[in-house]
């Protein structure tokens, strides 16, 4: 009789364990990676343009990077309605939204291509985490050059949406509880405006919402991978200005922040996924980003913090910053984690204890490099070289985050090597963790349970995973809807079921129904358990 309930209980394991959470996933590519290295020569015809091309972590590569970050700090974002009356609606620096010019090279720090409506149009898109509105350029007015001979690095053109083209757009009215601009309308009936503007740059973006279909890939460990199309607010964006003309983001922006309208938390809200996603940095600086995905269980996390009452930015909470074996006193600080950063920033006092006693436990000789950013640097032995201290920030409830890339080096001459610290300061009251002290994690944005997580990670995982066959949504229905003003109402942010019309492409896959199908399997397994125990009772 034992034997038959232990042959219960462990049959109800496996169908728990058979069961997967989806994950939606797109390649990012580095606008210095060798990927775009190759689209550019490919693109121009020319191989002797590499020479010209910024080699990985030299000075000239990195200082590039750096005043990138400079202009990102400049940049603050607000969301408000034609008449300009509304509050701002997004209140730190944006990640990834900003795209600038080197010579020629056109160039983003991490981008993606999307697929939006049907038939499905590709876009470019910068990646932000600071802002929430997935737009487009559409029905131009006033657009950035979409041809790909403006832009060197690109092998085809930008694309331009047109919601009549798309058999499944549908106008977003004034009378949407999506919409937060109704106040500016004239008719309830009439398309929801938006302006996103960034208000330091004199830049923006200004048109109308519509909804409409954006395809994913998706794939677990026991289903094959598929296509899945859901339903997404989009900024028909009509007229761009400022930097939105020059090259920054030409091909439009995706919101991944925490408000109503951003993909992450659509996609969310109508029971696609778990409400978090995560992003992976590789060694070339490029990498993956997943919808859904909430990390591994061995994970280190810390708790977002609100502004104010508000969780409207990935902030966090430093209590103490480490170097070598010994941590600092009164070294605590805020930071807003931004993946659009290349390097790290510390308010003012906090770097000036970090860089001291960095250089007191470098053996190394100090030295200055012309025309450099960073203050301190070194020359050093190969031998010196294995005793440059590590870093490490560490959370609440001792959590520790072990820093793998906070330096960088070139070799100088026979036997020694020059390397600076990659650390900078900032007059802000917060901090910035960017990419470079992200690198060789997998660094998840759990935005269900409010807290940011990360895991050493080569990112192998995620590579070559990101392709698949689109097909069509049957004719005049969306497979996955937007969801419903109850569904947008669950409390913090957790998925809400998905309708009941929801569909995968193709038929077969059981992806978009897996978070469903976990529930009944636990259901079953509880049932099952629960009559092998009666049976033992007999």
């Amino acid at each position: 009789m034992v034997n038959r309930v232990a042959i219960c209980m462990l049959f109800g394991c496996i169908l728990l364990d058979g069961s997967d959470a989806v994950s939606f996933s797109s390649k990012l590519v580095h606008r210095f990676s060798d990927e775009a290295k190759e689209r550019w020569i490919s693109k121009s015809g020319n191989v002797s343009v590499a020479d010209s091309w910024p080699k990985k972590n030299s000075v000239e590569y990195l200082e590039l990077l750096l005043s990138n970050d400079w202009k990102r700090q400049k940049t603050r974002v607000k969301l408000q309605s034609n008449n300009n009356s509304s509050r701002n609606q997004l209140l730190f620096p944006s990640e990834g939204s900003q795209t600038h010019f080197f010579g020629n090279q056109f160039y983003w720090l991490h981008y993606t291509w999307i697929d939006i409506g049907t038939p499905n149009v590709s876009f470019l898109v910068a990646l932000d985490a600071g802002s929430n509105l997935l737009w487009v350029p559409c029905q131009c007015i006033q657009c950035a050059p979409l041809s790909a001979s403006y832009y060197t690095s690109l092998d085809r053109n930008l694309s331009e949406y047109d919601p009549s083209s798309s058999s499944s757009s549908k106008n977003v009215s004034c009378s949407h509880h999506l919409c937060k601009s109704r106040s500016s309308c004239k008719s309830l009936k009439d398309p929801c405006p938006y302006i996103a503007d960034y208000s330091t740059e004199d830049t923006s973006s200004s048109g109308y919402l519509v909804d409409d279909i954006l395809h994913l890939a998706s794939f677990s460990k026991h289903a094959p991978q598929s296509s899945v199309q859901s339903s997404v607010i989009i900024g028909c964006g009509r007229k761009q200005t400022g930097s939105y003309l020059d090259g920054a983001a030409p091909d439009g922006v995706m919101g991944l922040g925490l408000g109503d309208v951003s993909v992450p938390s659509l996609l969310a809200k109508a029971g696609l996924i778990q409400n978090s996603f995560s992003i992976c940095f590789d060694e070339n600086d490029s990498g993956s980003v997943f919808f859904g995905d909430q990390g591994p269980a061995t994970q280190q996390s810390t708790s977002f913090l609100p502004i104010g009452e508000k969780y409207d930015a990935y902030f966090v909470g430093v209590e103490s910053y480490c170097i070598g074996n010994s941590c600092l006193t009164q070294s605590g600080f805020q930071a807003l984690v931004d993946s659009g950063a290349s390097f790290t920033f510390l308010p003012t006092e906090i770097y000036a204890e970090v860089v001291m006693k960095f250089d007191k436990l470098v053996s190394s000789r100090r030295i200055s490099l012309q025309g450099n950013s960073w203050k301190y640097c070194y020359n050093a032995s190969s031998e010196e070289m294995l005793k440059v201290p590590d870093m490490r920030l560490i959370f609440s409830k001792n959590q520790s985050f072990v820093v793998r890339n906070h330096i960088f080096s070139f070799p100088e001459n026979e036997g020694f090597t020059v390397f600076c610290l990659t650390v900078m300061s900032t007059d802000g009251d917060y901090g910035i963790i960017g990419q470079n002290f992200m690198m060789g994690h997998r660094m998840v944005f759990d935005r269900e349970n409010l807290k940011l997580a990360w895991s050493h990670s080569k990112c192998e995982e995620v590579i070559d995973k990101s392709h698949v066959h689109l097909v069509p949504p049957p004719a005049g229905q969306s497979p996955n809807p937007l969801p419903t003003t109850e569904q947008q109402s669950t409390s913090n942010g957790q998925a809400a079921a998905p309708p009941s019309t929801a569909k995968t492409a193709p038929s077969k896959s059981i992806a978009a129904s897996a978070q469903q199908l976990d529930s009944v399997l636990r259901v079953a397994c509880s049932l099952l358990v629960l009559m092998c125990l009666l049976l033992s009772s007999d």
